[in-house]
């Protein structure tokens, strides 16, 4: 029987009731019931439970998924979704600069809004050269493949595997060549990563979710343009994006846009991974492409967020766009880029916290790999791995620790666990675009990737990051 991964309700239950007690809900009693009955726990990293349920069980998941979804919670007054309370909740907001890019009139300068862009206010900077973002492109892909054969694999593990190698720190990508045989059955690569992205492997950049959602709003920004709804962006997946390449909370999105769901409910029915880290892949093109103007690629990613996640899985996409933004300036360090992502944010929500924490750690912690065992002391008993709360933690303490640091920026955030892929993917991004020039990126992360770039979206397949480059160039440039 096809055990489908992230859909199936009896999956998904245990998973609800975990994210259930992360935002303040009760969630003890239908636990038991769920227990009582029968039911599993969620499947510790796998998307499926291996044997198929039976049909009571199924049932009473589906029941109990929308039991738990009409429980309050307690954070719901602190981490609001819609983009109004969330600007009224952010006391630094950054004002539109003049000539914005945002479309439409400006709200007053009441609590909460944007202040309309005054003449006196600086104008919004030119979009950096094309080389910046083949820089930023090509620092996504690296950071992304550096993840790779590592993703799910527990700390400890991905710490044995380094260091069995020489590559600890981490400094150069992941290879088999030297591993004990032991190691490797103990702890075996991520099986369908492992053949294009160990170093001995690497030919050209293979295809990855982390890239594939990148490419899509390129497309959804040259058939919209910046003026787009999540209702487009739900269009656009279902004209562009095979469901198979969809996870966690993007599959639950698609599968309830098949049920006839709309925005932002497509978010919310059924959906255990709402707060994920899938918005967050999802952002950097708004970034990218609105340079100076964070508030502007906070929005954007709030609209392409909302059709998938909620609450700190939004919050995460708009930390991360108004981050990028800052960087594509140019002028700007990585501190400064992530002290303007937390205007973005609401002050008092989990997310904030999480960061602060993180970066404080950071800054105050000569060793990494201390930082490290700090943040999994903190968060690894009661969130998932790939959770957007310590995976958004963690980038912004690799990129702290590192000082903006390629290298270092990409191989702080893989060696530190969780969701590596992603990580490193974000992290090389912001970096990547900090260094300006695909020329300051040392040769053995660039060369491997040979300017090609697989997927499935569109017509994008082989694609070399010089031409994701231009068009990315453009789509910043228009009005």
């Amino acid at each position: 029987m096809l055990r489908l991964t992230w859909v199936q309700p009896e999956d998904l239950l245990g998973h609800e009731l975990r994210q259930a007690a992360l935002d303040g809900r009760e969630p003890g009693v239908i636990a038991a019931r769920w227990k009582a009955a029968g039911g599993m726990e969620a499947p510790l990293r796998a998307g499926a439970s291996p044997h198929p349920p039976s049909r009571y069980l199924r049932q009473l998941a589906k029941d109990l998924l929308d039991e738990l979804a009409d429980l309050p919670g307690s954070w719901a007054d602190q981490e609001p979704t819609d983009l109004p309370n969330i600007k009224a909740s952010c006391p630094e907001w950054p004002a539109l600069a003049a000539g914005s890019r945002a479309a439409g009139a400006a709200p007053g300068p009441k609590k909460g809004g944007t202040p309309p862009a005054r003449a006196s206010e600086p104008p919004l900077p030119q979009p950096p050269p094309p080389a910046a973002y083949e820089a930023a492109w090509l620092g996504r892909s690296i950071g992304c493949l550096l993840g790779k054969p590592v993703e799910k694999l527990p700390l400890d593990a991905i710490r044995q595997l380094a260091k069995s190698t020489g590559n600890w720190p981490l400094n150069s990508y992941f290879t088999a060549r030297g591993v004990p045989p032991a190691l490797l059955t103990a702890h075996p690569w991520n099986r369908r990563s492992a053949p294009t992205s160990l170093a001995e492997n690497i030919d050209g950049m293979p295809e990855d979710d982390d890239l594939n959602y990148p490419l899509l709003n390129l497309l959804l920004l040259q058939r919209h343009g910046r003026n787009f709804t999540t209702t487009d962006v739900a269009t656009l997946w279902l004209d562009e994006l095979p469901a198979g390449r969809t996870f966690t909370a993007e599959r639950i999105a698609y599968r309830n846009l098949l049920l006839g769901l709309e925005p932002p409910h497509t978010a919310r029915h059924r959906n255990p991974f709402r707060e994920w880290i899938g918005a967050l892949i999802r952002a950097d093109v708004h970034g990218w492409t609105n340079p100076g103007d964070p508030a502007t690629a906070a929005e954007q990613a709030h609209r392409d967020a909302t059709l998938t996640h909620t609450a700190n899985g939004v919050y995460a996409a708009m930390f991360t766009a108004a981050a990028i933004a800052t960087a594509a300036t140019g002028t700007h360090d990585v501190h400064a880029c992530l002290r303007t992502g937390l205007t973005v944010v609401p002050p008092h929500s989990r997310l904030t916290r999480a960061i602060h924490h993180a970066i404080q750690l950071a800054e105050t912690t000569p060793d990494f790999d201390t930082v490290v065992d700090e943040l999994h002391a903190t968060y690894a008993s009661t969130h998932h791995w790939v959770h957007a709360i310590p995976n958004t933690a963690l980038i912004a303490a690799a990129l702290t620790h590192a000082n903006g640091d390629f290298t270092g920026s990409i191989c702080k955030a893989v060696s530190g666990g969780w969701d590596t892929d992603s990580n490193g993917a974000t992290a090389g991004s912001i970096a990547g675009l900090l260094t300006g020039t695909p020329d300051r990126l040392p040769d053995r992360w660039t060369t491997p990737l040979k300017n090609r770039l697989a997927t499935s979206v569109g017509d994008f397949d082989g694609t070399g990051f010089d031409a994701l480059a231009h068009l990315t160039h453009l789509e910043a440039s228009r009005p």
